[in-house]
């Protein structure tokens, strides 16, 4: 069974936001009590934060969908939706956070760094907080917004101090097995190691970690083996240490063309010629191999490498080397710059920023882009006139259809709002008028006018009502 995952696609959904709630205040004797419908809770955020406890992304991989709870409607009385509650993920430390065109969102390091992978939808309006001077009781309250959908890739990438790199069974798991406390499988044939360890090592008052990555052969950068799988748990090391067996069985290999080989995969896969090497010839306990090492340490030091000629099995030499690592480490975290508290930017709007675009597309029909007017039109009730001619008026004082005039746009033709896949497209018909002045009765818009034949009879009667008053008014008594 599969326990250690560095690598998983997750489809995150925030929750809706509740939709607003249309109501009028009814009591005894307080006739005309005005809207008091509240506005609905705010969706759910989907949010990733490092958890230091966490060390492998397993969870994500069993169950890759993940939705933060919606925020509830608004209800009569005043009384809002109750907000639906943020979904937390943790996820191991140096995580990184990718779209699926492979571009980065996020680097999270460090314990507690956090990352808003989906945003909950905001609440409806209830027709309360839509009341004005001009329109004193609207019959109608905006919807709840949708929440954000994303699908992301989960990058694990080891945060360790030192990286051992090198052959299958050159040694490393037993290296890192006898320099700090981790267990790693340790056998004699290649590829033991299936996912990196890693452990704590102590020099003196130094501490650092120490990261044991499966092994690496001609051609990992490009997919062989194991190495392309593992080879990012190299890039956040600050020195590397090539383990090179003395000792091998195989009559092509020495330590001096292993060295030329993995330092080659490294350069392929790139951003690592900066970090200081170590060379470690391991297996030194075994004659051939403590031979082979004194033969070979003098073409390596003269290539600028510091050699440590060491055994793992009999813990030769591995006080020094665990010395020298903390040396480099301490070099290393010294080098890196300061961490400086986060600034606050602020991006004033330009003043020719209108918050919306509008572009010609097809003959006759314009595309309004903008995140207020794609807002207004996802919490629009089409089923009620009273609200799309709010949105009218919303859109209007915008500016949206002035800058449709100076578009070219007529009456008639075609107006879409929001992008191709999920936009709402309409006839557009220029207005002007806005404001109460243009309600009926609640929940309607004289601008919307179809024929209803109920009203029409009211209509009809109303002016048989009056047209018989005219003749009363009319009639002189004898």
């Amino acid at each position: 069974m599969t326990t250690f995952v560095d690598r998983v696609e997750l489809h995150v959904a925030a929750g809706n936001g509740g939709h607003g709630c249309a109501s009028v205040h009814r009591e005894k004797f307080k006739p005309l009590g005005g809207p008091d419908g509240g506005t609905g809770g705010q969706g759910g955020d989907v949010i990733l934060t490092v958890d230091q406890s966490v060390t492998t992304l397993i969870d994500y991989h069993h169950s890759p969908h993940r939705k933060a709870t919606s925020g509830k409607p608004g209800e009569g009385g005043n009384r809002s939706g109750k907000d639906g509650e943020d979904l937390v993920l943790p996820v191991p430390d140096g995580t990184v956070i990718l779209d699926r065109q492979g571009n980065v969102l996020a680097d999270l390091v460090g314990h507690g760094t956090s990352y808003v992978a989906a945003q909950g939808g905001r609440g409806g309006l209830g027709n309360a907080a839509l009341s004005s001077a001009r329109r004193k009781a609207p019959g109608f309250a905006l919807l709840g917004e949708p929440g954000g959908l994303q699908d992301i890739v989960l990058e694990l990438k080891t945060v360790a101090d030192v990286a051992l790199v090198g052959y299958p069974s050159a040694g490393k798991s037993s290296l890192i097995s006898v320099l700090s406390a981790a267990k790693p499988k340790i056998a004699d044939y290649p590829f033991t190691t299936l996912v990196p360890n890693l452990g704590v090592v102590t020099a003196g008052g130094a501490v650092y970690t120490i990261a044991d990555v499966p092994g690496l052969i001609p051609g990992a950068s490009q997919g062989k083996g194991l190495g392309l799988e593992f080879l990012r748990h190299v890039e956040r090391c600050s020195v590397l240490v090539h383990v090179l067996d003395t000792a091998t069985l195989e009559s092509e290999r020495d330590p001096v063309s292993d060295l030329d080989t993995i330092e080659e995969e490294l350069r392929q896969y790139g951003g690592l010629d900066n970090r200081p090497r170590v060379v470690v010839l391991n297996k030194i306990d075994v004659t051939d191999g403590k031979d082979l090492a004194e033969m070979v340490r003098p073409e390596l030091e003269a290539r600028g490498y510091r050699v440590f000629e060491v055994s793992a099995v009999a813990h030769l030499g591995l006080r020094d080397l665990s010395f020298a690592l903390a040396e480099l480490v301490g070099k290393a975290r010294a080098a890196r710059p300061q961490e400086e508290a986060t600034r606050i930017v602020i991006r004033p709007k330009a003043v020719d920023d209108a918050g919306f675009t509008v572009t010609r597309e097809d003959e006759g029909l314009y595309r309004v882009r903008g995140e207020k007017p794609e807002r207004w039109v996802r919490q629009t009730d089409f089923s009620n006139d009273e609200a799309v001619g709010y949105l009218a008026d919303r859109l209007n004082r915008l500016g949206v259809e002035e800058s449709l005039m100076k578009a070219g746009a007529r009456s008639g033709d075609g107006v879409a709002i929001g992008p191709e896949d999920n936009a709402v497209v309409f006839d557009w018909e220029p207005t002007m008028m806005t404001g109460a002045e243009m309600l009926g009765r609640r929940g309607e818009d004289h601008r919307f006018e179809a024929p209803r034949p109920a009203a029409q009879r009211r209509r009809d009667r109303q002016a048989e009502r009056d047209e018989s008053q005219e003749e009363f008014d009319g009639f002189e008594p004898f």
